[in-house]
């Protein structure tokens, strides 16, 4: 029911971005998602990629900080009020979403998403009948 994110922290300089995506890039590490926060003195990277245990491994060993998140991956459908109702059974139940980001999948939605209760986030899924992957299904996706 969860996936490994990763939460990367750069300095907020020209060119540490890339410098972060080339080093995923020469060992052949897909990112499947990412999004990026900033402030003016730092950003955060979070992605979700194809060997999660590779990519944190490349990224300590040059020194880069970096976290492993068990976060949610939520499927939806793609049409208008999707997210919304999947939301809306987190809301009802009293679980904040701390964070979300997303991306499509064919004619589906993926919200990642981290919330306030990991349990009760997971009783919410189960009660509610809302489909999610795995960190198997995500190596599956091309």
């Amino acid at each position: 029911m969860t996936v490994n994110q990763i939460s990367i922290f750069l300095e907020n300089k020209y060119g540490k971005l890339c410098e972060v995506l080339e080093l995923l890039s020469a060992a052949n590490i897909r990112i499947i998602a990412a999004s990026v926060a900033d402030t003016s003195d730092y950003g955060i990277l979070r992605i979700i990629v194809n060997d999660p245990q590779q990519a944190y491994k490349i990224l300590k060993d040059n020194n880069v900080s970096a976290n492993l998140t068990d976060v949610l991956a939520i499927v939806t459908g793609s049409e208008a009020g999707s997210f919304a109702h999947a939301l809306g059974c987190f809301t009802r139940a009293g679980v904040s979403i701390e964070y979300m980001y997303c991306f499509s999948y064919g004619e589906k939605a993926i919200l990642i998403l981290r919330t306030n209760n990991r349990n009760a986030a997971r009783e919410v899924i189960r009660r509610h009948d809302l489909g999610y992957l795995c960190e198997s299904d995500l190596m599956k996706l091309k």
